[in-house]
């Protein structure tokens, strides 16, 4: 690996491949494109709707990133079920419109398709809005599959959704697949399934062990360049 990838790179144990994979699965948002304001606003015009507090930006990045399947009873208490449709109203006024993709993202993805690696979308946001956002931005062709939360039994952290991700690919969860993410949630998740963690951004994934690190897509594809 060339010393400009090295700049790049927080730590690569030693039995982690120095190759292209043969898969990458990326999350979503954060990680490919721009959108925690719209799951902010969402979520507080959800609490205010049901007379409960709202969430100060620090105590929003504090939150877990789990699907708000998952999460719906920390946030919304007795109200869940009427705080996660009061989100989704909110959310899908806002979503296509403020949706913004990360710096790097296009070409990375662009270099990995000619390249000829299998991706895919394994993300925490429902898998309806995941794919209509993925459409949007004319991105289909890039990805094998794309599962959001409840296409199947169980969101992330669970290995469920990496294997329906990889489930039309003849790759196998491992270290032939890398899987893509900026939160500790991510990390959990590739380690279930036993892909290679690869944490992207300034969160407190970051902080993990035994895990690839890229500052961004552009420190990731610079990462690609040198295997």
């Amino acid at each position: 690996m060339g010393k400009s990838a090295a700049l790049h790179v927080k730590m690569i144990p030693h039995f982690y491949p120095r190759k292209l994979p043969k898969a990458i699965l990326f999350d979503w948002d954060n990680t490919l494109v721009d959108t925690w304001r719209v799951a902010y606003d969402s979520i507080n015009v959800a609490l205010k709707a049901l007379h409960l507090k709202p969430l100060t930006i620090e105590e929003f990045w504090k939150q877990p990133h789990l699907s708000v399947r998952d999460a719906s009873r920390n946030l919304f208490g007795d109200c869940a079920e009427e705080g996660e449709k009061l989100f989704y109203d909110a959310v899908k006024k806002l979503h296509l419109q403020e949706l913004i993709t990360l710096e790097g993202a296009e070409p990375l993805l662009q270099t990995l398709k000619t390249r000829g690696v299998y991706m895919g979308v394994v993300s925490n946001k429902d898998g309806t809005l995941l794919r209509k956002e993925v459409h949007h931005l004319g991105w289909n062709d890039h990805f094998h599959q794309v599962i959001g939360s409840r296409d199947v039994e169980e969101d992330k952290p669970s290995h469920l959704p990496v294997l329906a991700a990889l489930q039309t690919s003849t790759v196998l969860p491992s270290h032939d697949v890398w899987f893509v993410g900026d939160s500790i949630v991510d990390v959990h998740c590739a380690r279930a399934s036993g892909c290679v963690p690869i944490v992207v951004g300034q969160g407190d994934a970051t902080q993990e062990d035994d895990i690839v690190y890229a500052k961004n897509c552009y420190g990731l594809a610079q990462i690609i360049s040198n295997l």
